[in-house]
């Protein structure tokens, strides 16, 4: 399939362009260029790009003409960020996401896949395993947009055009575009720098987690799933093994990297975002399909990775973190107020 990825910069698309790529779809990325440069060890082979650095919120129709499909990965991409801009976090992840579907389904593309999130089930609480059915409890912007645009495109599918909702579990893992805000990579960190695994909450929030490279394998997979299987669906990505609270995810933390310790200060107190996940519908959808990573093993490559391309303090606070990077772009000038490059 020729396969359009946008957020291809990011740290899920540097994963997931080269495993389409193997899987010889013709992958063309599209990406604002914002994190390019968030590298940790060799600098990762891109795919082309569809007309260099764009905006989603600027894309054309043709930006989207000839493809078979797009996999939609690009958006302010965490809580902190939507809380720092709620309306920019709905005019890029909301309304720019739904304008560029609808480009996608006039220019004929089959298959849309979109990056969601199973944070839309925001205060569900740590009892049942929560399904794709269960009520909806989105608690930040960021996750109110995923929501949105869910509804948005199902309003747009049809007999031509398929989109297909991936709410993918928190993610971790390596990926040469690294994030470390986020919850078992930013613990791995602070354990290697500072000998303490640092958790700011109460450590009792559920959270789910898949490793990066298990989110690019379940989107190859409903790339090609039956129409049927997939088609306006909504799939949690992840699986159960990895239903942990904070405290056990600092735990393995700890037992990756010897000599760290615990400290749980909850100083922040409990969040309102805990929530178990059945992933059993994507496995039903298509057969075969299993997560590869647990979060003990993760933690191990983490270390490794983290130890191996030399991670630094001033690196972990603020070129791997995506707020720090945005912050810095303003202040230098390199972006604008609505978070746009400045030429």
């Amino acid at each position: 399939m020729r396969v359009l990825l946008t957020g291809h910069q990011g740290y899920l698309g540097t994963v997931m362009a080269p495993l389409l790529a193997d899987a010889g779809h013709d992958v063309v990325g599209l990406d604002a260029a914002l994190f390019a440069d968030c590298v940790l060890g060799p600098p990762p082979a891109d795919p082309p790009g569809a007309g260099g650095e764009v905006d989603l919120r600027d894309i054309t129709a043709a930006h989207v003409a000839g493809f078979d499909a797009v996999i939609h990965l690009a958006a302010l991409s965490n809580d902190p960020l939507g809380a720092l801009a709620p309306e920019l976090t709905y005019d890029i992840n909301h309304r720019a996401s739904v304008r560029l579907a609808r480009l996608a389904r006039e220019a004929g593309v089959r298959r849309f896949l979109y990056a969601s999130t199973c944070s839309v089930y925001g205060a569900a609480g740590g009892g049942e395993l929560v399904a794709e059915d269960a009520p909806l409890r989105p608690v930040t912007p960021y996750a109110e947009s995923k929501v949105r645009v869910e509804d948005d495109l199902h309003a747009l599918a049809d007999g031509d055009f398929s989109p297909v909702y991936m709410r993918n579990a928190t993610a971790f893992g390596y990926s040469p575009r690294l994030r470390a805000d986020i919850v078992l990579n930013n613990l791995v960190g602070h354990a290697l720098l500072s000998g303490e695994v640092l958790v700011l909450s109460d450590g009792t929030p559920w959270r789910p987690l898949v490793h990066a490279a298990d989110i690019a394998r379940a989107f190859a997979a409903a790339l090609t799933a039956p129409r049927e299987a997939v088609h306006d669906r909504a799939f949690n990505i992840g699986s159960e093994t990895n239903n942990v609270t904070v405290a056990e995810i600092a735990e393995e933390v700890a037992a990756a990297v010897p000599g760290s310790r615990v400290v749980i200060t909850g100083e922040t107190g409990a969040d309102p975002r805990s929530y178990r996940v059945d992933f059993s519908r994507f496995r039903a959808a298509v057969p075969g399909f299993e997560c590869a990573w647990t979060v003990k093993r993760g933690a191990l490559e983490l270390a490794d990775a983290y130890r191996e391309h030399g991670l630094t303090r001033e690196d972990f606070e603020h070129r791997f973190t995506r707020l720090a990077v945005l912050r810095a772009a303003s202040e230098a000038g390199a972006v604008d107020e609505t978070l746009r490059r400045r030429r």
